[in-house]
This record gives C-alpha cells, structure tokens and sequence, in this order.
C-alpha cells in the first residue's frame, strides 16, 4: 500500500515538473512571439489615447475599461479562434483579409489628415457617411465603437505575427500562446494608456502637495511640469497615432503585396532603408527604420486618399441603403406575424 502510494506520488511529481516545463516553454513563447509584435504594439498604445481627448475626466477611464474589454473580446473571442480555424482550413485567407484590414487604417489615418489640412472638405465628407449625433452618450458610443474597430484591425495584424512566431506544434500550445500574448498586451497597452490619460491628474495632486522643502517643492514643481506638458503630450501622441495608423496599414498592405510576388515596392523600400542606414553607419538600424516606416507610409497615404472616394461614393450608399431596407423588412415581417 505504502509503496504503491509512494509510486503514485512520483508520478504526480513527474507529471509536474512535465507540466512546470511546458508552461516554461508557453510563457518563453508567448515573450519571443510578443516581442516580434511589439512595433504593432506601440502603435495601439499611440492610437488610443485620441479617443478619449474630448470628455470629461471622470469618462476617462471608463471609456479606456470599456475599450480594453472590446479588446480582449477581439482577440480572444474573435481573432483567436479564427486564426486558428484559418491556419488550418485557410491559410490563403489571411493575407487578403490583413490586407483589407491595413486599407482601412490606412483610411482612417488619411481621414485625420484630411480633416486637419482641409476640414470643410473633410466635414462635407463625413456627413455623406453617417448625420453627426450631438447626445453626449451617442458620441461617447460613437468613439468606443471607432477605437474597438481600429483595436480589431491591430490586434488582428498583432495575433497574426504571433501565430507566425508560434513553432508548428499542437493547436492547444498555439492557442495558450496566442492567449497569453493577447492579454498580456492588451493589459500594457490600455495600462499605459490609462496612466497617460490620467498624468495630469496626477500632476495636479503633486501640484497641490504640502510637504515641506526641499521634497514638497519638488513635488509641486514636478505636478506643475505634468499639468502644463501632458496637453502637449496628448497632441503630439495624437499625431503619433494617426501617423502609426497610415505606416501601420501601408506596412500590412506592401508585405500583402509581396506575399503575391507584387515585391517590387518592398524592394524599392528596403533598399531604400539600407542606402540610408549605411549613410549613417552609427545610426544605422533607427535611420533604416525611420525610411521603412516613411516608404510604408508613402503607400498608406496613397491607399488612404484611394478609399476616402471609395468609401464616399461606393460602400457608404450601399451601406445607407442596407440599413434603410432592413428595418423595413423586419417591420413588414412583424406586421405579418401580428396577422397570422
């Protein structure tokens, strides 16, 4: 009985340590495959914090948790199970669909452009897609619905570069991976965001401190420093975002592209970045990346100014039209269901 005990206890400690390892390997994984994501990843944490500029303090932060769950449903719910299903039944089908998704950050990268360098135009444009709501919840709405469709489209280029970065192995190790990274970078990028937002908050409490010199004049002169910068800080990370939306996107569609032996503009990029990168021998990976991210951006702005037409004249009538008819089936169906 004893021994028999004791043989029990070291297959327990055996299927343990087995199961230690394989979480050891998920978790190097998932940081390998995370890491490889990480330019996609700054480039969500710059985009969301233009949501929220607008609304009081008190919505910041529920509009940032209300995100971040549209987030983590988008990846876990959504993406998560379909590039899985795709991986196995449809490979093919990623590419054209990342690449519909780089088109639409790219027109909604454009569309900000657009409306800083020409905003009666830009206003003409927009009341062709949809009457603007002047209720304070409807707008509030509005934004949380933009952010979590553009969260969609980077979650979805960010899982795709995961599940690249996963060694082929069992569906079930590809879906703890693709897991652990999407909520891990969901919590750092709405975190940060979160502590962003709310800086100047923080910086007026410092502001406010009465502890005595020489920490208290520190600490004022600190809250005074965020208060007055973090206005400033938000612009420029508003630009930041808008920018990281069009090389972003232009990056997914010149790599989409190349993936169909359309290779000429990656090479044209590439080699663009290498001439300059050997220019500037001691700065040479940032200046490469600097002229990729240009030539990537390049192509956004062309995309973009292509869809902002498209969207106008094509897909915005037929989507009026679409929800227009359907309302008026379901009455028509209500009406006969009320006869019968």
């Amino acid at each position: 009985m004893s021994v028999g005990l004791i043989a029990l206890l070291d297959d327990i400690a055996a299927l343990a340590k087995v199961a230690a390892a394989s979480l050891d390997d998920i978790a190097t994984q998932a940081a390998k495959a995370g890491a490889k994501a990480a330019g996609v990843v700054i480039d969500d944490a710059a985009v969301t914090p233009r949501y929220v500029t607008g609304f009081s303090a008190a919505r910041e932060l529920p509009i940032i948790g209300r995100i971040a769950l549209g987030s983590l449903k988008n990846k876990l719910l959504i993406l998560l199970p379909a590039a899985l299903i795709l991986s196995l039944v449809a490979p093919m089908a990623i590419t054209p669909l990342l690449m519909i998704g780089g088109l639409y950050l790219c027109y909604e990268g454009v569309e900000k452009v657009y409306a800083f360098v020409l905003p009666h135009a830009a206003h003409a444009h927009e009341s062709t897609l949809e009457t603007a709501s002047l209720d304070p919840q409807s707008l509030e709405d509005e934004k949380i619905a933009g952010a979590i469709k553009t969260d969609f489209i980077l979650s979805a280029e960010i899982m795709a570069i995961t599940l690249s970065a996963v060694p082929s192995g069992s569906i079930f190790t590809q879906a703890l991976i693709l897991a652990v990274v999407g909520i891990g970078i969901t919590v750092a990028v709405y975190g940060g965001v979160a502590l962003i937002v709310k800086a100047d908050d923080l910086g007026l409490m410092m502001a406010r401190s009465g502890m005595r010199p020489p920490v208290g004049s520190l600490l004022r002169t600190l809250g005074r420093g965020l208060v007055t910068g973090m206005p400033y800080f938000l612009k420029v990370l508003g630009v930041v975002g808008t920018a990281a939306m069009i090389w972003v996107g232009g990056g997914i569609i010149v790599h989409g592209l190349e993936a169909y032996g359309f290779d000429g503009l990656a090479h044209i990029i590439h080699d663009a970045g290498e001439t300059a990168s050997h220019a500037v021998p001691s700065l040479a990976s940032a200046v490469r990346w600097i002229v990729e991210a240009a030539g990537a951006g390049v192509v956004g702005i062309v995309a973009g100014l292509i869809a902002i037409p498209a969207a106008s004249h094509g897909i915005s009538p037929i989507w009026r039209f679409l929800k227009s008819v359907l309302p008026r089936r379901r009455r028509k169906t209500a009406v006969a269901e009320g006869r019968d």
